[in-house]
């Protein structure tokens, strides 16, 4: 059984990353889409309300789960049984910093492979920075998003 694990911080999940979760679970047997916890970047969205949207997102998804994990990428990896890492590639900016950290994690765990997704052309512009600007200046993210994060952006900033 090969299983792959789609690390990133999701804050919040969009339809770009859809696409990919839902290619990644045609090819290997089980997908955990890992939620990083970074204790030194605040996010929009705490780790509880991206894994809730992320499961909301992929409940139709039946090889794939959704987690949360803190430290290194490749111990999470291996500690679930993983042998890929899956990864998405929009652009030649990307491709270079993914690049690099595909070697640091090849050097850390030799026997886990790096597998690149490129992304699908309606999603090549999209990321959760740029929709995290979008809906802190009140523009509609409709068609970007899964339904139900638009609100949720919209009331996050409501708020602030």
């Amino acid at each position: 059984m090969t299983v792959g694990v789609y690390p990133g911080s999701f804050d919040p999940v969009h339809l770009g990353h859809l696409d990919l979760i839902a290619r990644a679970a045609r090819v290997f047997d089980r997908v955990i889409v890992a939620v990083a916890r970074n204790s030194e970047k605040e996010g929009l969205f705490t780790p509880a309300e991206r894994i809730e949207m992320l499961r909301a997102a992929v409940v139709h998804l039946r090889n794939v789960e959704v987690d949360a994990f803190d430290g290194l990428t490749v111990d999470y990896a291996r500690a679930r049984g993983a042998g890929v890492l899956v990864k998405g590639l929009r652009a030649v900016v990307d491709f270079e910093y993914e690049l690099k950290q595909a070697s640091m994690n090849a050097r850390l765990a030799p026997e886990l492979d790096t597998v690149f997704f490129m992304t699908a052309p309606p999603f090549y512009f999209l990321s959760s920075t740029l929709i995290r600007e979008v809906g802190r200046l009140g523009g509609a993210v409709t068609g970007l998003v899964p339904e139900g994060v638009e609100e949720r952006l919209r009331a996050k900033f409501r708020r602030v």
